[in-house]
């Protein structure tokens, strides 16, 4: 099967972090938000989405920062909004540290089903906080949320992520794939050999591959035994 017809069929959330999200239970939307800012600030990987991400999400903070949430939960009708909002708010969490956590070429192989997801959630997170009615209700807040709603993000892939992607998606890398790959671990492990580069992320993938071996998920192994591949051959050449 072709690289790029496996990512489209690989399941969002997988090594675990359903898991997470589940410790993220109890967490209130401002505090949720304020995380992402700081995975943002950290993120090695889709640097630019996450910081428009998280530029967003602030402008969201200053709404919330605006009411109570004890006036919120006091009726059903606002409540359950605000309980969807804040589900959003967690995957968002996944999302923006998983791109630091992550292999480097897992996050490129997978960056066009990043971008869609930071769009995704955006979206949802929005449809969600317009559906809160102390938010529609409150006239200087209306004000806020038409800023929110016209802050429409352009997320995408840098010119230099889109061409390692390009070499990852081919059978056998070229003399000059490899070393645009050299080239791009070099950026991200400043200082370290490209060898050392190119096992550090075998070994974070094979992390990832025990965990997804484990929860049988056939389609995500085959990206990940694809990517391990690249890193084997290429410390042989290295």
């Amino acid at each position: 099967m072709a690289l790029a017809a496996v990512f489209s069929w690989v399941p969002w959330l997988a090594m675990g972090d359903v898991a997470n999200i589940g410790q993220l239970t109890g967490v209130n939307a401002l505090q949720l938000i304020s995380m992402i800012v700081t995975a943002a600030n950290n993120a090695r990987m889709h640097k630019k989405n996450c910081r428009q991400f998280a530029q967003h999400l602030k402008l969201i903070s200053n709404l919330l920062e605006q009411l109570t949430f004890s006036q919120i939960l006091q009726h059903a009708e606002t409540r359950e909004p605000l309980v969807h909002f804040e589900e959003a708010l967690r995957k968002a969490v996944i999302l923006v540290e998983s791109c630091r956590d992550r292999s480097y070429l897992y996050l490129v192989a997978m960056g066009w089903v990043y971008v869609n997801k930071f769009r995704e959630y955006q979206d949802e997170i929005d449809k969600y906080l317009r559906l809160i009615p102390l938010i529609s209700l409150v006239e200087d807040t209306r004000k806020h949320l038409k800023v929110i709603e016209k802050d429409r993000k352009p997320y995408t892939l840098e010119a230099d992520e889109v061409k390692v992607q390009e070499s990852l998606l081919k059978r056998d890398l070229s003399r000059k794939d490899s070393s645009r790959l050299s080239r791009q671990l070099s950026k991200r492990y400043p200082g370290l050999p490209v060898t050392e580069a190119l096992r550090t992320e075998n070994k974070m993938l094979r992390k990832e591959l025990q965990i997804v071996k484990a929860r049988m998920e056939v389609e995500h192994c085959n990206v990940i035994e694809r990517l391990l591949k690249v890193t084997d051959n290429e410390a042989i050449q290295a």
